[in-house]
């Protein structure tokens, strides 16, 4: 059976091609929180990344064209949470609004951040950094604290959500 290669360039094909293309990698599935004036705030994203042990820095990576985008960019404190195959109902909640916790087991921790209680882990961030990062930004963060359990990882490949198997 031959495959078919596709080959393109992503600055002139159309946006969905290269978002399939980034599809083919799979990640874990996050929700993150920040306390805003008009209360707790959620996004479910996928573009979280470790960047350093020592000092303990992770990043994400918003969408700028989103409505939620200014409160994260305007956030000096939020909370990143790798969801597990459990909570695929906090991720879809959370994908389609921000405000989500209604229906969710949750607690204000320090600055007022939205911890969700329940995930595999939770990093408890501080922004030091921002870059540009075409149409989203990358936040850079130090982690003061970690909250931690195990099972089985929420994943999200090429547009479908599952786990190992």
């Amino acid at each position: 059976m031959t495959v078919q290669t596709f080959s393109f360039d992503p600055a002139t094909s159309d946006d969905r091609a290269f978002r399939d293309a980034l599809g083919q990698f799979a990640t874990g599935v996050t929700v993150v929180t920040c306390a805003t004036a008009d209360g707790p705030l959620g996004i479910t994203a996928n573009s979280f990344a470790s960047v350093s042990l020592d000092p303990p820095l992770v990043l994400w990576s918003p969408a700028k064209r989103s409505g939620r985008y200014p409160f994260y960019a305007a956030a000096q404190h939020f909370a990143i949470h790798v969801l597990g195959k459990h909570q695929h109902d906090i991720c879809r909640g959370f994908a389609r609004s921000g405000d989500y916790f209604d229906h969710i087991d949750w607690e204000a921790g320090a600055h007022d951040v939205p911890l969700i209680n329940g995930c595999l882990s939770r990093f408890e961030c501080e922004k030091v950094a921002e870059h540009d990062g075409g149409d989203h930004a990358i936040l850079v963060a130090r982690v003061h604290h970690v909250t931690t359990h195990p099972g089985e990882p929420l994943m999200f490949y090429a547009g479908c959500y599952g786990g190992f198997s």
